[in-house]
């Protein structure tokens, strides 16, 4: 009756196991650490980097205790050093030997925080919790997008539109001029400012047109172009979300586990970084900013020669391309970045690899007229990030380019990929000021993290010292139930890398009083059957198939309001209700399955049971 198969006790063992395994880390903690990444979208950082930091902190006499290898999406290497003090002299040197000139930031290195694991726990990838800003320490930024600036980037951009526009329907005017947030287009009759207001209203649907006479002459008529209500609303919402995106790729160089980047209000974003320590690292990285640019090479005699003298012949930049080589090009845009729609690897007609671009319209017009007029000659594709630049490639025009492309080259398969990635990460769409700042330290997060624990710990005491004396072995065996469903709890946040802050560890003490909930109602039935006359095996068999009902109908109304504060939660909130959801399955894995298994080890294997020790059972009179 109250003997559980063998199978059973195999899968409680093994989740005991697992369990154990996953939340040991979180024992650890975390050590000071230095973290190298790439600090230019064409340099990149692999695994033969590690060999290099190795050889480099072995000769400044530093000791490192781990040396780790992210292949994410901004790959990075992170060295593990013994104290904080050692973790300032590994960045000293690291800055000095990979970045020789000062003012050119090869690589990035930052201060940063590993899993002080054991080797063989990071073999089978047991990894703490990520801990939040208020846990682990951190800066918070509150950063204004300057809306002013995306709508008046529109507006220019539109401006070159209406120009083109009346170029290819043969419309003469007298000047196309941008006043704030409108353009205004002037005519020599209202004749022909008439056949243009369709023409413009077709191509330019963001825009009102309306139609003004000059006071000081009759005949001259001009079109005043503004902005629909809705058009603003868009742009405003288009740079905001380019920005977050942006900021998502940027900050991915900093190593930040769980980085929170959302808006706030309709002109707001804020961005929390968990574990960074160098603020002055974190507000450079994130304030970049980064354009693409395509211009004509300029491959004349004179440029040749000039490129050998070292000298700029008047109309030409200078650039160098991945391998230091230098190369003139000419001053002329013939699209930027923000005419590129999309970039995706691939392979040409001849199976090798290239890079198909997109681009939208007033781009596509552009390329058209250039590579009509170029083919033969090359086209480069300059990145320019914290305003210098550099040639990623330089390709051939072998043809008319129309809105779609393909560049190749001597691209192996791996550089077509980051090249597609490095074309298609855009530029802010708007400047953005930072407003609000706040640092919080390392010391301040560990306070919390002790406040947090000793209160779990206090109240978890209480619930034993409470159920023990009430329950007696069966108040012990509710204990250790509520003890694995801690650890089931933690490994399945650790497991799950989710972020635990404050309103988490507020979410496992209301985890524990639940949990414990269900063990009282386990042991409240098992003494209703025995002062029902019911023999004790029967007892508690009845007691926990009747008490399970019950659990779960109490526990699923819960989870319902805990789904959806995961669902309409944000912030704080999403993170309690996380917590609050995954307790809550592991509380009734762990008050039924568990703890029946315990008391089917200590009762089940007795034929005649007379008395079980579950406290005083009252009977009535």
């Amino acid at each position: 009756m109250n003997r559980y198969p063998l199978w059973k006790y195999i899968i409680i063992a093994v989740a005991l196991a697992v369990g154990l395994f996953y939340a040991l880390p979180n024992v650890f903690g975390e050590a000071p650490a230095v973290q190298v990444t790439s600090g230019k979208a064409t340099v990149k950082v692999d695994a033969s980097m590690m060999n290099r930091i190795e050889e480099i902190l072995k000769k400044s006499g530093i000791t490192v205790t781990g040396m780790f290898f992210d292949n994410g999406q901004s790959p990075s290497v992170r060295v593990r050093v013994t104290d904080n003090d050692a973790q300032l002299r590994a960045k000293d040197a690291l800055q000095k030997n990979l970045n020789p000139n000062a003012d050119d930031q090869t690589y990035v290195v930052a201060l940063n925080l590993v899993a002080d694991s054991p080797r063989w726990l990071t073999a089978i990838h047991a990894l703490p919790m990520y801990l939040g800003l208020d846990l682990r320490g951190g800066v918070h930024f509150l950063m204004q997008v300057d809306m002013k600036s995306a709508l008046s980037k529109r507006i220019d951009a539109l401006t070159g539109d209406a120009r083109t526009l009346l170029r290819d329907k043969n419309i003469r005017h007298n000047g196309i001029a941008k006043s704030g947030n409108t353009i205004e287009i002037a005519f020599n009759d209202a004749e022909t400012a008439g056949a243009a207001r369709p023409v413009l209203e077709d191509g330019l649907p963001d825009m009102v047109f309306a139609t003004q006479t000059d006071a000081q002459n009759a005949a001259a008529t001009k079109l005043v172009a503004t902005f629909r209500p809705e058009a603003i609303k868009r742009v405003q919402e288009n740079a905001l979300k380019q920005n977050i995106s942006t900021l998502h790729n940027r900050v991915n160089q900093l190593g930040v586990s769980e980085p929170v980047i959302q808006q706030q209000g309709n002109d707001r974003i804020v961005v929390q970084l968990p574990g960074v320590q160098d603020t002055a690292k974190a507000k450079d990285i994130i304030g970049r900013t980064a354009t693409l640019e395509a211009r004509m090479v300029d491959e004349s005699p004179e440029a040749s020669a000039a490129v050998g003298q070292g000298t700029v012949p008047f109309g030409d930049d200078r650039f160098t391309d991945r391998t230091g080589t230098p190369l003139l090009v000419k001053k002329q845009v013939v699209f930027s970045g923000d005419n590129l729609t999309d970039a995706q690897p691939g392979f040409d007609q001849n199976q090798q690899p290239s890079v198909s671009l997109n681009v939208d319209a007033k781009g596509a017009r552009a390329l058209r007229d250039t590579t009509r007029e170029n083919i033969g000659k090359r086209m480069a594709l300059i990145l320019f990030e914290k305003g210098k630049g550099e040639v990623i490639t330089a390709p051939v025009i072998q043809g008319e380019f129309s809105s779609r492309f393909q560049i190749t080259g001597r691209f192996t398969t791996s550089e077509t990929n980051d090249t597609a990635l490095l074309l298609r990460a855009g530029s802010l769409a708007a400047p953005m000021e930072i407003i609000e700042e706040r640092s919080i330290g390392p010391s301040l997060g560990a306070d919390n993290i002790r406040r947090g624990f000793l209160s779990t710990v206090y109240g978890f005491a209480a619930i034993a010292v409470f159920m023990i004396i009430y329950y007696m072995l069966f108040g012990v065996i509710s204990v250790i139930a509520l003890a694995s469903n801690l650890l089931f709890l933690i490994a399945l946040l650790s497991m799950l890398q989710a972020t635990l802050t404050l309103p988490g560890i507020a979410a496992i003490a209301l985890a524990l009083g639940m949990a414990i909930d269900s063990n009282v109602l386990i042991n409240e039935r098992i003494r209703e059957e025995l002062r029902n006359g019911k023999s004790p095996q029967s007892a508690i068999a009845e007691g926990y198939e009747r008490a399970f009902g019950t659990i779960i109908d109490s526990n699923v109304t819960t989870l319902i309001a805990g789904l959806a504060l995961l669902a309409f939660g944000s912030g704080p909130i999403r993170g309690f209700a996380v917590v609050h959801v995954l307790g809550i399955l592991t509380s009734i894995f762990s008050s039924v399955f568990v703890s029946r298994g315990i008391v089917n080890l200590v009762y089940g294997r007795k034929k005649k049971l007379t008395s079980v020790a579950i406290g005083q059972v009252w009977k009535p009179a």
